[in-house]
């Protein structure tokens, strides 16, 4: 079977849900590592990879979603909530600045009392002050809330915060995208066709979005696989138009859910999967913010860039550490024999290159 796997995807094809379900249960780590090279290299060079220094800024932890995998959030009223004020957002963009990063992503949960207006208000400010930094502007599940909390369209909402100058609204709230998992862990988030129908609203309306995903928590394989599926056929329908796919691990500590962190192994073995499977998505990316610098071995399963993080509370509350000795990090990567060279801040979204593409 690899063998005929192998030969159909150096000639460009693909490999069925069923097929990719069988590699992950019966294909050797070498032969998930050949396979998962052979789509590296229809983007990418073998043995390069590219990294930026970012962060991800949490400006609220109030938040009314009550997921259990999470220890990060507060509800409303609960000792320790806090909401930043503009300066206090600038402090930590600063700190940023200073470890030479060149990215922030913002993420502040579900706050009750926030109206777009205060987004799109916060975010023009921040850009206005810091013009050569780019910003990744709350997640997909973040806008959801704010525009259904509004009671505003999704399509008017994108237009809103693309209309002041947001250009990216990344991926992140998705973890596993299936409603099975939803209803046990978060059943007051979202369903998993509401989320497709946000992000699409978000794309069309000419930002640029991201595919995103955690594994380790009690989900299936047939939910991880579905998530997949789904993210797959979502990427075909809008002609490859989510810029990059990152996979992490669920950290569980500190968490109502709790539970054991997934082996390396397993990590790696995922990410192989993804990069077989997902060859509609031009980057697939590891993760050294809950894998630290064991993440740049899956270069060697398929991954083409990383993140060198310098904060992240949401994280960091469940069990992440965050090391800025950076050089440490990136001569673990050139000790396997990786090339790596640091990037813009913007993948491009396609082959061809390029920034946010246009709506179809």
């Amino acid at each position: 079977m690899w063998e005929i796997l192998k030969e159909r995807l150096q000639g460009g094809g693909r490999v069925s849900t069923a097929e990719a379900m069988a590699l992950w249960n019966g294909a050797s780590d070498t032969e998930l590592m050949d396979l998962a090279g052979i789509v590296r290299a229809r983007y990418h060079r073998p043995d390069h990879a590219s990294y930026l220094i970012m962060a991800i800024v949490n400006y609220t932890n109030v938040c009314v979603a009550r997921c259990d995998y999470c220890a990060f959030y507060k509800m409303p009223g609960q000792s320790g909530t806090y909401l930043l004020s503009f300066e206090q957002v600038c402090a930590l963009i600063d700190a940023v600045v200073a470890l030479g990063g060149e990215m922030v992503g913002f993420n502040g949960g579900f706050h009750p009392d926030l109206g777009i207006e205060h987004y799109t208000d916060l975010f023009s400010r921040v850009r206005a002050r810091y013009p050569e930094m780019t910003f990744y502007e709350m997640t997909v599940a973040e806008f959801m809330f704010v525009a259904k909390r509004n009671k505003v369209p999704y399509a008017e909402a994108a237009k809103m915060f693309a209309d002041c100058g947001t250009r990216w609204i990344t991926g992140g709230g998705s973890e596993i995208l299936v409603d099975s998992f939803r209803l046990r862990h978060s059943p007051g988030k979202y369903k998993v066709e509401d989320y497709y129908a946000a992000q699409q609203a978000i794309l069309d309306a000419g930002m640029g979005s991201t595919g995103t995903m955690v594994i380790g928590f009690d989900e299936s394989t047939e939910e991880r696989f579905a998530h997949i599926e789904r993210l797959r056929r979502f990427q075909d329908e809008n002609k490859g138009r989510l810029s990059s796919f990152l996979c992490w691990t669920y950290k569980p500590y500190h968490t109502e859910l709790g539970g054991a962190e997934v082996p390396l192994s397993e990590y790696l073995r995922w990410l192989a999967i993804c990069r077989i499977y997902l060859d509609n998505i031009v980057h697939i990316r590891t993760s050294v913010l809950t894998r630290n610098q064991d993440a740049l071995v899956g270069i060697r399963y398929g991954a083409n860039d990383f993140d060198l993080p310098t904060e992240d509370e949401v994280t960091r509350k469940a069990g992440a550490t965050i090391s800025h000795d950076f050089e440490q990090i990136l001569a673990s990567g050139r000790a396997l024999g990786l090339q790596l060279e640091r990037r813009a801040a913007l993948l491009p979204w396609s082959a061809r290159g390029g920034d946010i593409p246009a709506a179809p």
